[in-house]
């Protein structure tokens, strides 16, 4: 029995859909390299999830189907696309392309984490309604980003983003620097004002004033502002208005 051979080998002029279709990577990568694929075509060809870095190099390289937006994230979003070549192909996505990359689930952790920095990166030159939206719907890096931002409708979304996390906010408060709005609102919040390290993280902040920081101690049990006392340092000024808000605290 005559054992099979790739199509590119026996026929030259083989089609690209046959290419394609092809189960070898001989002919995966002849119709990678062809200068008339198609978009569709090599969209077709990164949907397969066996193919082989050198394949994804191809595509990479190829200037007829790279310049399509749909390519060049399917490309980054493959988890056998080697990193020296989707890292670099991540510095032209477009902001919420680069969104979709960090959410995607089939994206590499490392990927993922550059895509973020990226993004990140790009935050100053947005619009307003452009941060607004990653806040709302980024991923939990992205929001935890925004929620340092002066504008309130920002702050707003981020808590509201699904993907918040406690220790994203912690995280957040433990940053130099913290707008006063942050602070607010997480003080007003629905969710996070009952949580027990996000409250001992406001009364660590210097920006909280007496009365906002005496809304937080009201919510805490006797036990729990001692260890605050205690374990956490603090300047003068809010350790005697914690000892006064002891006196006054619910055992």
């Amino acid at each position: 029995m005559t054992k099979a051979q790739p199509i590119s080998v026996d026929n030259p002029a083989a089609r690209p859909e046959e290419l394609v279709a092809s189960n070898f990577v001989e002919d995966l990568l002849a119709a990678a390299k062809l200068n008339g694929l198609s978009e569709d075509l090599a969209l077709t060809i990164l949907r397969r999830h066996d193919l082989q870095a050198t394949v994804l190099e191809a595509v990479a390289r190829n200037h007829s189907v790279i310049k399509h937006r749909k390519v060049l994230i399917g490309l980054v979003e493959h988890q056998h696309t080697p990193r020296h070549v989707s890292l670099p192909l991540l510095r032209r996505l477009f902001t919420f392309e680069l969104m979709q990359v960090a959410l995607a689930p089939s994206v590499l952790a490392d990927v993922k984490r550059v895509a973020e920095e990226v993004l990140v990166a790009k935050l100053g030159t947005l619009s307003l309604g452009e941060r607004i939206t990653l806040a709302r719907q980024g991923s939990a890096t992205v929001a935890g980003v925004l929620l340092l931002h002066s504008d309130v409708p920002v702050i707003e979304a981020a808590l509201q983003n699904p993907r918040m996390t406690e220790a994203s906010i912690v995280k957040s408060l433990a940053r130099p620097e913290v707008p006063v709005p942050l602070l607010n609102l997480l003080v007003d919040h629905s969710k996070w004002s009952m949580r027990r390290e996000i409250q001992i993280g406001i009364l660590q902040r210097r920006e909280a004033g007496d009365a906002l920081v005496l809304r937080v101690a009201a919510k805490l049990p006797k036990r729990a502002l001692e260890q605050v006392l205690t374990q956490h340092k603090l300047p003068t000024s809010r350790r005697e208005l914690l000892q006064r808000a002891l006196l006054q605290a619910r055992s």
